[in-house]
């Protein structure tokens, strides 16, 4: 079973650093494009598919360069499994036992994944090649990006991946999406959008990279670029990864790296970002034709105790209308976390305000350990 996983591996690696030298564009039947001749020797221009010497020490050069790059990003992913604990409220709708994947970013060990596999774990295993498993703790949850981090108790003698620049790389450059553990795999990407993205759990973020073709393992998954570079972290499937108003297209949206960076010490320092700490109503909605509907509450949260129920349209926030999940979200989190909130909602085609007791939403989650 290992001598073929790794023969899969190989192949992919190959076929990857092959696609990402050549600079071909994803497409569905990937074409090679035959070496441009120099106009300005005549034998050259006779015999197109014969490059000069150094055109070919150049470009095996680059082949190996990013063959290396490659192997090194993909040795850097690895499994992840997570136990909650039995009182978890986040087991009604992610369970107990999870699955996914995480990158080495440091070398002592320190694995970044997507915070929602490790949300009030006290159990987790980092899978490895050869059925070797390492125990880790962990180390942040952060609510605000959705990034988790955890630490190996063990030595993983893995070298980290390099975060690059999730913001500026260009769009038509093919990517390398990478998952861990004895079914990990790697399959070629190409980023179709990047935009904000508003979650319907009370989440927002910005440039959210979406990818397509779409990876079904995607939890904790790496985004690499054509160096080997980290770029984001798996977060979801969606099926609108043009955006909104564009054709239906299955993809996987990624937290973008460049979130990491400026809070990242405050992550290993606090296990959470100073925006972590923000309001939280216990709602599920969902915005549509310039209307934000609620289709799911929490139990016995803020909302659901404030009288809210599902299909309510929420109109105004604190008298600020809202008709997005974007503006409703920013005016929740512009204030202290734990206050009063006014909602006023449309319901059975009357307005009614409601009084909300927002709370800080970290408070609710038991504090796994290390945390």
């Amino acid at each position: 079973m290992k001598s073929v996983l790794l023969r899969r591996v190989r192949r992919a690696l190959v076929h990857a650093t092959w696609v990402l030298a050549a600079g071909c564009p994803l497409a569905a039947t990937a074409q090679a494009t035959a070496p441009a001749a120099d106009a300005a020797s005549t034998a050259e221009t006779a015999q197109p598919d014969r490059a000069p010497a150094q055109d070919r020490a150049a470009s095996q050069a680059e082949f190996a360069a990013r063959t290396r790059a490659l192997r090194r990003a993909h040795a850097a992913v690895v499994g992840l499994e997570a136990t909650a604990v039995e009182e978890a409220g986040s087991a009604a709708t992610l369970g107990r036992e999870r699955q996914g994947s995480g990158v080495v970013i440091e070398r002592d060990g320190l694995v970044l994944t997507i915070g929602y596999l490790i949300l009030e774990a006290d159990h987790i295993d980092l899978a490895l090649g050869g059925g070797r498993k390492v125990p880790a703790r962990v180390v942040a949850y952060d609510l605000a990006t959705g990034f988790g981090l955890v630490q190996a108790l063990t030595p993983l003698q893995t070298e980290p991946a390099p975060l690059g620049n999730s913001t500026a790389f260009p769009a038509d450059q093919p990517l390398l999406i990478a998952s861990g553990g004895e079914d990990g795999g790697l399959s070629l990407a190409k980023l179709v959008s990047r935009r904000a993205f508003s979650g319907y759990w009370e989440y927002h973020i910005e440039n959210a990279l979406f990818t397509a073709p779409a990876r079904p393992d995607h939890s904790g998954a790496g985004l690499f670029n054509v160096d080997g570079e980290l770029l984001g972290i798996g977060s979801l499937i969606v099926s609108d990864a043009l955006g909104t108003g564009q054709a239906a297209l299955r993809g996987n949206m990624f937290v973008p790296i460049d979130l990491l960076k400026p809070i990242l010490g405050e992550l290993k320092a606090r296990g959470l970002s100073s925006s972590s700490r923000r309001a939280w109503l216990g709602l599920n909605c969902v915005e549509h034709e310039g209307q934000i509907r609620v289709v799911r509450l929490t139990g016995a949260g803020p909302a659901e105790e404030a009288g809210v129920q599902p299909g309510d349209q929420i109109v105004r926030i604190d008298g600020v209308e809202v008709s997005d999940l974007a503006s409703f979200y920013k005016t929740l989190w512009q204030r202290d976390a734990e206050r009063e909130v006014t909602l006023d909602i449309r319901r059975a085609g009357s307005t009614q305000s409601l009084k909300v007791q927002a709370i800080d939403r970290m408070k609710t989650l038991r504090r796994p350990e290390g945390v």
